[in-house]
């Protein structure tokens, strides 16, 4: 019998992937990706320990995985962060603070 390829194993992996790549864009969009990843990632390996000589892909699940807790944790930070500064400074501290960044670079 050949081997299935497990479902959306390929679709966890690139979802992690985003999940970091993403983690500059508030900490929200990030953490959305990697939440589903990290669902989609259960659903694959209770399907694939259920009988494991059917499917394969795992690595690429197991991998998945992996990328959407560090861009979970990565997205938790920079969300925290970004809370912490509008706390801390408000919009108008946090534009004049962009203003002196884009003028010490002459930008």
């Amino acid at each position: 019998m050949e081997k299935q390829k497990l479902p959306n194993s390929t679709l966890i992996l690139v979802f992690g992937i985003i999940s970091i790549v993403t983690c500059c864009c508030y900490g929200v969009l990030g953490l959305i990706f990697g939440i589903i990843a990290m669902v989609m990632a259960k659903k694959a390996t209770a399907l694939y320990m259920e009988n494991p000589e059917q499917y394969d892909g795992f690595k690429n699940v197991k991998t998945g995985k992996i990328l959407a807790i560090i861009g979970i944790v990565l997205n938790v930070l920079y969300l925290g962060y970004t809370i912490f500064l509008f706390a801390t400074l408000g919009m108008d501290g946090i534009q004049e603070m962009q203003k002196g960044i884009m003028e010490q670079y002459g930008m």
